[in-house]
């Protein structure tokens, strides 16, 4: 078997920029081609980094293409998915999934029927930091885990986003836009959800956009905006997760996790990197060594300062999972698990009861040091 799979994209978005940039450092990736339903874009996405141009049925019908990674915006997810499974090509998708677990159990069906294999981002939860943090949970470092807090939240997009339409109108919302770190980083260190309970609201009825070229320009708000949500783990452990665009500062950490032999404060689960802080009984919080981790090592300028961007480490794992006949750490099974607990969240504060999860998953295999760099090419 080849020791490289071929990968097409569909969607030349901004996302595509960070797949098309970073796709290098990984072994078993190699990207060849790119398609969007508007084909300028996609021709200048292609020129821009390298790659072929190819209209959206020609991708899905390359020979030379055995993976597809879905960037199309997340309402056309599942329509994408289902097209690039049935072409029977593996499938790697932007978060989230799905809009709803009726489509993600569909993806997954088709998918099991062709003996297919499917992923989705984020993974974020693989980066130095969060691997760190699993790392103290599993040699019992805060022995089992019982409670903790995430925290995200914000004034929404309208100041920034040229679009920002879609942020505010149903499947979008802070749960679906950036819940899917949260709860991908939770199911990696706590394990699967059980039952979840939420109050939900959102503060006006419409927003204004302040950014070029729609500035003044007023939008509804259709989805809720502010979301108060208690999800109960099968280990036992409960968290409270604060969700909202209505905020405009706080003082909140992005992650706590307690447990019954000390406390763990994370960074924020939509990057890679970050101090990981522990906190032992009758002790104050302090650092925790860093480690070599390979994917918490900053590597992009931002306006914070130098920060660690490995995305496409995900999609990578994927591939080198499928060369080698192993378990998927960012699964279809995992991804869906997310689905059926964020849109349980947002149905459970329209029925003000709580909701049972219908799926369940395993937690990914921890990604170590030496797994890390088994991923990376030597620079």
């Amino acid at each position: 078997m080849a020791k490289t799979l071929g990968v097409g994209i569909i969607g030349s978005g901004n996302i595509s920029t960070t797949y098309l940039g970073l796709a290098p450092l990984f072994k078993g990736i190699k990207i060849r081609a790119v398609a969007d339903i508007n084909n300028e874009a996609a021709t200048a996405r292609a020129a821009e980094f390298g790659v072929e141009a190819r209209s959206i049925d020609a991708l899905l019908s390359s020979d030379d293409i055995d993976l597809i990674v879905n960037l199309t915006i997340p309402d056309a997810h599942f329509d994408v998915s289902k097209q690039i499974l049935s072409a029977g090509k593996h499938l790697y998708s932007e978060k989230p999934l799905t809009l709803s677990l009726k489509d993600g159990l569909e993806l997954q069906k088709l998918a099991t029927t062709k003996n297919l294999k499917a992923g989705c981002a984020p993974d974020t939860f693989l980066g130095g930091a969060h691997q760190l943090a699993r790392k103290l949970v599993d040699d019992g470092e805060v022995g089992t885990l019982t409670s903790g807090t995430a925290h995200v939240m914000s004034h929404g997009m309208e100041h920034w986003h040229p679009n920002p339409d879609f942020f505010f109108r149903p499947g979008g919302g802070p749960i679906l836009d950036l819940g899917p770190y949260y709860i991908a980083n939770l199911i990696n260190l706590i394990g699967p959800v059980k039952r979840v309970a939420a109050l939900t609201s959102m503060a006006t009825p419409t927003r204004t956009i302040s950014s070029a070229p729609r500035a003044g320009e007023k939008i509804d708000v259709t989805t809720p905006t502010t979301i108060q949500a208690l999800l109960e783990f099968e280990s036992g452990a409960s968290i409270t997760l604060s969700a909202s665009w209505d905020v405009w500062a706080h003082n909140h950490p992005n992650m706590e996790l307690y447990g019954t032999e000390g406390s763990l404060f994370l960074p924020d689960p939509n990057f890679f990197g970050g101090k990981v802080k522990l906190a032992k009984p009758g002790k104050k919080a302090k650092a925790v060594k860093a480690w070599a981790h390979p994917l918490g090592i900053p590597n992009q300028k931002h306006s914070e300062g130098m920060m660690a961007n490995y995305r496409c480490a995900g999609l990578a794992d994927m591939a080198v999972a499928i060369l080698e006949d192993r378990d998927i750490r960012c699964s279809l099974e995992r991804a869906l698990h997310g689905v059926d607990v964020m849109v349980s969240i947002l149905r459970s504060g329209e029925e003000k009861k709580f909701i049972d999860i219908q799926t369940s998953c395993s937690r990914p295999q921890a990604l170590g040091v030496k797994e890390a760099k088994s991923l990376l090419k030597k620079q």
